[in-house]
């Protein structure tokens, strides 16, 4: 058998490798991110945002790792354990990968495509013809325009926005475990308050019986005593169910079974002093749903771009290696051109659609910004109109409480009825449960507040660590 010859012509394989390299020299410049995102920069919405907020707020730069101005350590540990066990989050961080390999692929375009094929045919029945082949093809595509580059600019962008919306999505987590822990301290201590004035209108009930048999008392008052008690009896057991609840919510956080035996602490940690906010400027840049927002408009920019360059020419090369018959071996290189002349409208289609979402892009940045705007003025302003509320409410309970223990002392010597004393009973409770509530909401307040300035719940530290982990 004779050796395989390869056959080449050298003169047009090194002429189409010039032209390649010449092609791949003058390729188009590809957009920076500055210039990406440069039409949301002179937005109505950025270009008026004002040097200090609206509401009353503590002048300094904002803090990372608000977490530990609670000092709760049973708070931390809930928290470290959703980080590593909350289905939610797990997918947001599935989401990161797969956009990652969305770059990798479109990457890949850029790059040599590099195949091997091999064709064989039986030749034992007679009359067969021995027939084999083998090749090894080379192929690739000059990103002359840029367009390729151009693409993968978008799925960058994109896979920065995921990013930054996973870092929002464990900020927004960490908050959510810390305003469940809260709540269900709260429901536990409002349940057990239900308990002691269940208990408390049990005794009274047995006291207005004693009065009855000694003719000091009416059937009136037994009638309004048992009725009492079976309405501090109801909201015991509504407290207990809003108590279990709670817990059942944020054990879904933690990532555990929902059974409500989460235990919980006996009482609220004190509220925070005042923490600086910064300036309305800085939450643009540091709130990581506002960071996606603005890679998502530098993500609609380079797709508007890449749909624009498909008007222009597709330059294609391919080189390929093949053996015929085991017997001769032939090289050689093609280069392609491609104009496109008519596509029945499907480019203008896809630069119309690209445009389009590059204008939804900025106008919903604008709104996610305005909304960020709104969030961190409310908190602000509650945090003063809550403290106030807090104090208010304070005097109400102890007024009111002083007020039900003479009431019931003047019906003990049978100078008011019964129904005087239910009717300030009912107010000190009111102002006692809504006392716990408003303690509450002044530290899911200082959680949202914290989420709305776009400080992280860790330490900076802690924060380096877990991005170079990822």
């Amino acid at each position: 058998m004779s050796k395989p010859s390869l056959q080449i012509d050298l003169f047009p394989l090194l002429s189409s490798l010039l032209i390649l390299l010449l092609l791949q020299g003058c390729a188009g410049q590809v957009a920076t991110h500055e210039e990406a995102v440069a039409s949301i920069k002179g937005d109505a919405v950025t270009r008026h945002v004002p040097k200090k907020f609206a509401a009353a707020a503590q002048s300094g730069s904002v803090d990372d790792g608000w977490l530990k101005n609670f000092k709760d350590p049973k708070l931390d540990t809930l928290v470290d354990e959703a980080m590593k066990k909350n289905p939610g989050l797990k997918i947001r961080q599935a989401q990161v990968e797969q956009a990652r390999a969305f770059v990798k692929k479109a990457e890949a375009k850029l790059k040599p495509t590099v195949g091997l094929s091999a064709v064989g045919k039986d030749t034992e029945y007679k009359g067969a013809v021995e027939k084999s082949s083998a090749g090894l093809n080379v192929s690739w595509e000059a990103d002359v325009w840029g367009r390729i580059r151009t693409g993968v600019a978008a799925e960058t962008e994109a896979a920065q926005a995921t990013e930054a919306d996973f870092q929002f999505a464990r900020q927004s987590l960490a908050a959510s475990v810390a305003d469940g822990w809260f709540t269900a301290i709260t429901a536990k201590l409002q349940h057990r308050f239900a308990q002691d004035i269940a208990g408390l209108q049990e005794k009274n009930l047995q006291i207005v019986k004693a009065r009855q048999k000694i003719g000091q008392g009416s059937e009136r008052d037994v009638h309004l005593a048992k009725g009492s008690l079976a309405s501090a009896q109801n909201a015991a057991r509504s407290a207990l169910s809003a108590y279990e609840n709670s817990l059942r919510s944020l054990e879904l956080l933690l990532g555990r079974y929902p059974s409500a035996d989460l235990k919980t602490a006996d009482k609220l940690v004190a509220v925070p002093p005042p923490i600086p906010a910064g300036i309305p400027s800085e939450i643009l840049e540091r709130r990581p749903d506002l960071i996606a927002a603005e890679r998502e408009v530098a993500r609609a920019f380079y797709k508007e771009k890449e749909a624009n360059l498909l008007h222009l020419p597709r330059f294609t090369f391919s080189i390929g290696v093949g053996i015929n018959s085991l017997n001769d071996a032939i090289a050689g290189l093609a280069a392609g051109l491609f104009a496109p002349l008519y596509t029945g409208g499907a480019i203008e289609a896809e630069v119309q659609k690209a445009t389009a979402e590059q204008n939804a892009a900025i106008a919903s940045y604008a709104q996610k910004a305005l909304q960020a705007f709104k969030e961190v003025e409310t908190s602000l302003a509650a945090e003063e109109h809550l403290a106030k509320r807090e104090e208010y409410l304070g005097i109400e309970e102890k007024e009111n409480k002083i007020a039900y223990q003479q009431t019931k002392k003047q019906y003990e010597i049978g100078q008011i009825p019964l129904l005087d004393v239910l009717t300030v009973q009912q107010k000190w409770i009111g102002a006692k449960i809504a006392k716990l509530d408003i303690t509450d909401k002044r530290l899911i307040n200082r959680v949202r507040l914290h989420l709305a300035l776009g400080g992280s719940f860790e330490q900076p530290s802690m924060t380096a660590k877990s991005t170079a982990a990822r």
